[in-house]
């Protein structure tokens, strides 16, 4: 039941990501993955949860920079005992994706973690999304449309990113574009193979 929403920066996605959730469930947790490193940051978050609080939804919000496979999992086993109560499961977005591989890179970069472990980190993830039966929107940035970043880091990140993105949409049952605040849905229109 995962639902994708990507889009460049300012696109809107997070907006329309917020309208589906509140059209899709009465109630939502909502898993933030941004890290507030600097004031702005700090702001940033507090003028998104502000938000969140004053649109009339029941957002619970979850902030974790890096075990979203897990917090899927814990919100899994608390809908599966709300369901069997007689309850309607709470609608989770989880933005964004983009942001918690950046807190990966720069965590495996700090701490030295072998190469192999944002791969884990990702399989683990991806495990998480495919095994969570409930409505899931996922938000993410679409990063490989600007130019090549010119430093290692930056060019391993757009690489990853969007190769996440990819494994991400292949699971999804939908994935929507957002641009300039037009959400486009792009499995319907895709390409099929089968067509030529």
């Amino acid at each position: 039941m995962a639902i994708l929403v990507t889009g460049g920066a300012r696109s809107g996605k997070s907006g329309f990501a917020e309208q589906y959730a509140m059209r899709v469930a009465a109630r939502g947790f909502y898993i933030a993955t941004c890290q507030p490193y600097d004031t702005e940051m700090r702001e940033r978050i507090g003028k998104h949860r502000k938000d969140r609080e004053d649109s009339g939804f029941r957002w619970q919000t979850i902030e974790d920079p890096h075990e979203a496979a897990n917090v899927l999992y814990r919100l899994k086993e608390q809908m599966d005992k709300e369901i069997s109560n007689g309850q309607q499961p709470a609608v989770v977005l989880l933005d964004c994706l983009t942001l918690w591989l950046t807190n990966w890179l720069m965590r495996i970069e700090q701490e030295s973690y072998e190469d192999t472990r944002l791969k884990m980190e990702q399989q683990k993830l991806i495990e998480a999304i495919s095994n969570y039966p409930y409505p899931l929107i996922i938000v993410t940035n679409e990063v490989g449309d600007g130019i090549v970043p010119a430093y290692p880091l930056g060019r391993l990140f757009r690489d990853e990113a969007g190769r996440f993105n990819q494994q991400i949409a292949a699971i999804c049952e939908r994935v929507f574009l957002v641009t300039a605040g037009i959400p486009v849905e792009l499995k319907s229109q895709a390409f099929n193979w089968d067509q030529l």
